[in-house]
């Protein structure tokens, strides 16, 4: 089998194993990404409040 083929095979395979995926609904799809932008956002403030806070600190202690 050349090169070729097996290029060709690998792409089928992908094209049956992408046919098999169970795809989320439009309204799934919106509700999961303003889960995760929202967990994202939590995690950012949460971070900055934790970085300004040693920086506080060490801005006393130095």
């Amino acid at each position: 089998m050349g090169f070729f083929a097996k290029v060709q095979k690998f792409f089928k395979e992908v094209k049956n194993e992408l046919k098999k995926v169970q795809w989320p609904s439009k309204k799934e799809l919106t509700s999961y990404t303003i889960l995760v932008i929202g967990i994202i956002v939590i995690a950012s403030l949460l971070i900055f409040i934790i970085d300004n806070g040693f920086t506080g600190i060490l801005n006393l202690i130095f």
